[in-house]
């Protein structure tokens, strides 16, 4: 790999770029509540070489999003039972828009009568 490739991930939401450590420190957070919200299978750490947990920034926002219900007092199962709703719902309405604007464009034209 050479740095050129290397600074292309910067921006890739994706690459799991962040140690525990660094994860739960961006966060605010303890590396027990990402082990928790990994048991319950919110997020899947991948891992390296090592076998050490490496979190990408969209499973940060995600956890970030957990860390601030159960803040709230939510129950950590429900706190990830509730982000996989959302994240399921956002899904469904972004493909009932795209099937809304894929039946606009070809309907018919109305005609004048």
């Amino acid at each position: 790999m050479t740095a050129g490739d290397s600074f292309g991930r910067l921006d890739d939401d994706d690459y799991p770029a962040y140690t525990m450590g660094r994860a739960a420190a961006m966060l605010g957070t303890t590396q027990g509540f990402l082990r928790a919200i990994g048991e319950a299978r919110l997020i899947t750490p991948l891992r390296s070489e090592g076998g050490h947990r490496r979190y990408s920034r969209y499973q940060l926002r995600i956890a970030a999003r957990a860390r601030e219900l159960v803040d709230h007092g939510t129950p950590i199962e429900a706190a990830c039972r509730i982000i996989i709703l959302e994240d399921q719902l956002e899904e469904a309405q972004r493909i009932n828009a795209e099937y809304r604007r894929r039946g606009e464009s070809s309907a018919p034209p109305a005609s004048d009568l």
